[in-house]
C-alpha cells in the first residue's frame, strides 16, 4: 500500500466486527478490499439499526405496593423496595424519586424503574417543568409544591406532549 491511501482492509474489518458483534445481518458480504466493499459494509451497518426508539435506562425492583405505568417512585432504605413517592409527608425518602414505573404491577411484584431518557406520559405541554405531586401519590405536576412540611422535587421538563425527559433533581424539603 502506498503512503497516503486510506487502509480499506483495515476499515472493512472493523465494520465487520462492529456488525457480527451486534448480530447485524450482512447480506452483502463478501466485502471487497476496495471502495465497493467499504461502502457494501457501510450499507450493511446502516441497514442493521433498528428503528429509533426512545432511550430508556433502567433497573427491577420489587414494588411495595401495587404501582401504576407512569407512578413516580422512591425506594425504602430499609428494604430497597420501591412504592409511589409523594411530596407532602414530610419525610425526604418519600420525595426522592428514583425513577418512574414502567409497567403497572401488583404489590411484591417486580417492576422496571425507568430512572433516565424518554417516558411515555400523557397530558403533557411541551418544554413545561415537572415536579412530584404533593396530593397525590405517584404523581407529577406542572406546579411545585409550597408550604411547610413539603418536598419540592422535580422529575423532569416534556419534550413532547406524550414524551417526559426524565431529569430527577433531590428533593428540597420546605421548613
Amino acid at each position: 500500500m502506498a503512503q497516503g491511501e486510506p487502509n480499506l482492509e483495515g476499515a472493512i474489518k472493523i465494520l465487520v466486527d462492529l456488525l457480527t458483534a451486534n448480530g447485524f445481518t450482512m447480506s452483502r458480504s463478501p466485502y471487497e478490499n476496495n471502495f465497493r466493499g467499504l461502502v457494501d459494509a457501510l450499507i450493511d451497518f446502516k441497514e442493521g439499526f433498528p428503528t429509533f426508539a426512545p432511550l430508556q435506562v433502567g433497573f427491577n425492583a420489587t414494588a411495595f405496593q401495587d404501582v401504576s405505568n407512569g407512578d413516580a417512585l422512591f425506594m425504602r432504605t430499609s428494604d430497597g423496595q420501591v412504592g409511589k413517592a409523594i411530596a407532602a409527608d414530610g419525610t425526604v425518602e418519600n420525595a426522592t424519586v428514583v425513577g418512574f414505573a414502567n409497567d403497572s404491577v401488583s404489590a411484591n411484584d417486580t417492576v422496571k424503574v425507568v430512572v433516565a431518557g424518554l417516558k411515555t406520559l400523557s397530558s403533557l405541554d411541551p418544554g413545561d417543568l415537572f415536579f412530584l405531586s404533593d396530593s397525590t401519590a405517584g404523581a407529577i405536576t406542572k406546579t411545585p409544591p409550597s408550604g411547610s412540611g413539603k418536598a419540592i422535587t422535580r422529575v423532569g421538563e416534556a419534550s413532547t406532549a406524550t414524551d417526559l425527559a426524565i431529569h430527577i433533581e433531590p428533593p428540597i424539603l420546605l421548613r
